[in-house]
């Protein structure tokens, strides 16, 4: 089976019509970022690479951005690595893990749109692994830069497929900008592009007169300094096979060398932000001699040299047979990598290889799990408190056999809180706890209690040891907490959820000789009928990382 091919972009979604595909080649191409309005900058040498290796500078955020498959590995790493990447930028891709590992659902539903790409299944999807551990929390997601680019000519990867992505990230709470304001085709959009803005052709570098570097980066950045050159750093050539997991960057249809541009900025010891900048499909180095067009007309290296910025240029590389023959990113699963969108994924362990090599990713979740214990909640102890808004006439719930444990305004008009306890001297001795979060699924329920009143949350109290007995008893409806609102859970449907991760201060609170408790409860009554049912048919969970 093949890749989709360039026409049909690399490995993102795109299919606009499957008609040239018919040989599964169609995968991904591009669509990132842009060009200047009338004044097209001249294109300056870039400096020739030179060999060398990858060596740790001062890093201290990390970034991706890709176009078509690379678009939707670059989304891949944000969401598999949250707690590494601070962002990302993508051009004509759809949301994460879109193909869910089949060739002809990336063709179908993540490129064309003959096959609902079902976004609430691949919500959940996500949820799940964050859950498992398959992916960093997706509370890291909360609040992180995502810019995303479709243009109206673009046929490859459909507009209703990258306007999933941007709902897709929105339902995490990302700080969505979608930009839709171009007739592009499927393209990188660069003002060194040598292509016209609505073409869908080699070598994908289209000018649309905008600067949609100069926009991704103020988005992803806060703001952003005029671009420079693009020559006054180094573009290394370095070997790929050092990252690949198994020492060989073609067997995971990569090629053996990928390049980095860093400014003498960097170099000299400044700190740095590190940008990986992934391609699509037929636009790799070792791609029918496409060479370096990529790596020196996306315009990213102008801004690095007046941004402190490194920019990494991953290199995908074409198959002899027909898993990858366009040199697509794995966005559906080619070579029997079934982790491809994930911890574990071969390629994109390569790339946080590069990425550590460079010296960023330093607080990124590895794939092991060790360093991470994960505790369930003692049920004997669980249960929930029901109480007027005002906290009089509380009383020990019934139904946390019958439907979980309740959260939100009952039928009965009481406010319900629920409390978990958790035997916290399982953390292992002389460890320093990193993070913590805790993991609830839904029963059932009714009604929003989210938007009851709008923007109502659902925050999660600490206590050292317990809030009374350990027992679940009335006045834990309002008893003091040792750190209150130490935490929040989203709004979810269905499913499991994973909240925010816990506090220093709640850190710093959980007893390492005993039993620490947990209270769940909305900030605000709710005006009327609307609750939900947790962890009826299995306990909360409390995840611990330390070093």
């Amino acid at each position: 089976m093949r890749a989709p091919s360039p026409s049909r972009p690399s490995r993102l979604p795109r299919p606009a019509r499957l008609r040239g595909p018919r040989r599964f080649a169609t995968v991904l191409l591009c669509a990132a970022a842009a060009l200047l309005p009338t004044a097209v900058p001249a294109a300056a040498a870039a400096p020739p690479p030179v060999p060398g290796t990858l060596q740790a500078y001062d890093v201290d955020s990390v970034f991706s951005a890709g176009v078509s498959s690379g678009g939707y590995m670059a989304t891949q790493l944000h969401v598999a690595y949250s707690g590494t990447f601070d962002g990302s930028a993508v051009f004509a891709s759809g949301p994460y893990d879109c193909a869910r590992g089949q060739l002809a659902t990336a063709l179908n539903a993540c490129m064309d749109t003959t096959q609902n790409l079902q976004l609430a299944a691949l919500e959940q999807t996500t949820r799940d692994r964050s859950a498992q551990g398959q992916v960093d929390p997706v509370a890291n997601l909360a609040g992180d830069p995502v810019y995303v680019f479709s243009g109206a000519g673009d046929a490859t990867v459909k507009r209703p497929v990258v306007d999933a992505l941007a709902d897709y990230y929105g339902r995490f709470g990302a700080r969505v900008r979608y930009d839709r304001s171009t007739a592009a085709g499927h393209a990188w959009i660069t003002p060194l592009g040598p292509n016209s803005c609505t073409v869908t052709q080699s070598p994908y570098l289209n000018n649309c007169g905008i600067d949609a570097e100069g926009a991704l980066l103020g988005h992803l950045f806060g703001s952003v300094a005029a671009p420079g050159s693009g020559t006054g750093g180094s573009l290394i050539r370095f070997d790929q096979n050092l990252y690949a997991p198994d020492g060989s960057a073609a067997a995971l249809s990569m090629g053996g060398e990928g390049f980095a541009y860093v400014p003498s900025s960097c170099a000299e010891g400044a700190r740095c932000r590190l940008l990986v900048a992934l391609h699509g499909c037929k636009q790799g180095y070792a791609y029918q001699g496409f060479g370096t067009r990529f790596v020196e007309n996306a315009y990213l290296n102008e801004y690095a040299d007046t941004n402190d910025m490194i920019v990494l240029y991953p290199q995908a590389a074409p198959t002899a047979t027909l898993e990858n023959p366009n040199g697509c990113w794995n966005w559906w699963g080619y070579l029997g990598d079934t982790a491809y969108a994930r911890h574990g994924g071969k390629q994109i362990e390569a790339v946080m290889g590069m990425v550590r090599a460079l010296g960023g990713g330093g607080t990124g979740t590895p794939p092991p799990t060790s360093g991470r214990t994960v505790l369930s909640s003692t049920d004997a102890q669980d249960g929930y408190v029901k109480a007027a808004a005002d906290g009089s006439g509380a009383a020990v719930g019934t139904l946390e056999d019958l439907s979980g444990l309740a959260l939100g305004r009952g039928t009965d008009g009481k406010v319900n809180r629920s409390l978990v306890s958790f035997d916290t001297s399982g953390i292992p001795v002389g460890k320093v706890i990193t993070r913590a979060w805790l993991t609830v699924t839904r029963s059932s329920g009714s009604g929003d209690p989210w938007a009851s009143p709008a923007g109502n949350r659902l925050l999660v109290d600490v206590r050292t040891g317990c809030f009374g007995g350990c027992a679940v008893e009335p006045a834990d409806w309002s008893a003091a907490a040792s750190v209150a609102g130490a935490a929040r859970i989203d709004a979810f449907s269905s499913g499991s959820a994973v909240s925010t991760d816990l506090s220093a201060e709640a850190l710093a609170a959980l007893n390492r000789g005993g039993v620490t408790q947990f209270r769940l409860g909305f900030a605000s009554a709710p005006a009327a009928t609307a609750y939900l049912f947790v962890n009826r048919d299995t306990p909360v969970t409390l995840t611990v990382e330390y070093r």
